[in-house]
């Protein structure tokens, strides 16, 4: 059955204990990204969805116990005049983590079926094109041992205007509005087809979406961060090496280590 974004429009509230659970789930990240480290893999984190939906707190308390030299945020926006000469995948080959690396896509390779689409930045044939090349592509990180993960958060226009107008009035966030939100919001309609067709041409069984309500702030990064955890748990072994013995004698002679 088809992803229906008029599925994820309920806006209920969070009623559990947020403070405690936002603790428990950043420590079952921490640890299966200690995890990823330790065994050397791989993992890309892909998260899309409307202007002001909450991408950004939800990355911001994912990443608060991650080890910073092993993970990296990829803002992505309009390419480059020399990346647009460039296959539109080229850039994202250059940002792929390596051994021991989780890489987060704020915004990614399916600006080529969406915002491309919708403003006329590249041609139908390229767009239309794009759904197997994007899919190809992820297959090809699955098949090599790169965990996929890709996230959809959803805000009804209602809650999207609001979050906007707040950020208006707070001098501090007045940056993040942009007119390219402004432009974006005019064609709602026009997005929402192509992510519809999006869904339903690039939600495979290597790199299934997932979507979340994002309407309400707290449910949806509850909600968002179990299911990353969840997923990141289940891609790397549980099994963690032995202290090395050659330190263990180290740290017994240097301070009396008793473990």
């Amino acid at each position: 059955m088809s992803i229906q974004l008029s599925d994820y429009e309920k806006g209920a509230s969070y009623d559990g204990d947020y403070a405690e659970v936002l603790k428990g789930l950043q420590e079952r990240l921490s640890h299966a990204h200690a995890r990823h480290i330790v065994h050397g893999r791989r993992a890309i984190i892909v998260l899309e969805g409307w202007d002001a939906e909450g991408k950004g707190g939800i990355i911001k308390r994912m990443t608060a116990e991650w080890d910073p030299r092993y993970f990296q945020v990829w803002p992505i926006s309009a390419p480059t005049p020399y990346e647009r000469d460039r296959h539109f995948l080229w850039r994202f080959w250059q940002k792929l983590p390596g051994s021991r690396e989780v890489c987060v896509f704020d915004r990614s390779w399916y600006g080529r079926v969406l915002v491309e689409r919708v403003e006329g930045f590249c041609s139908e044939r390229d767009w239309k094109r794009g759904y197997d090349e994007i899919n190809e592509f992820e297959a090809q990180q699955v098949d090599g041992g790169t965990t996929v993960i890709k996230m959809f958060l959803h805000v009804t226009q209602a809650t999207q205007d609001k979050r906007l107008a707040d950020r208006l009035s707070v001098p501090e966030k007045r940056w993040k509005v942009t007119q390219e939100d402004f432009r974006n919001r005019a064609k709602r309609d026009e997005y929402l087809a192509a992510i519809h067709a999006m869904f339903k041409q690039t939600d495979t069984r290597w790199a299934p979406w997932a979507v979340f309500d994002g309407n309400n702030k707290k449910a949806a990064r509850i909600a968002a961060l179990t299911y990353l955890a969840d997923r990141l748990d289940a891609s790397v072994p549980k099994d963690l090496p032995d202290a090395d013995p050659v330190l263990v004698a180290m740290a017994r002679d240097a301070f009396g280590y008793k473990g």
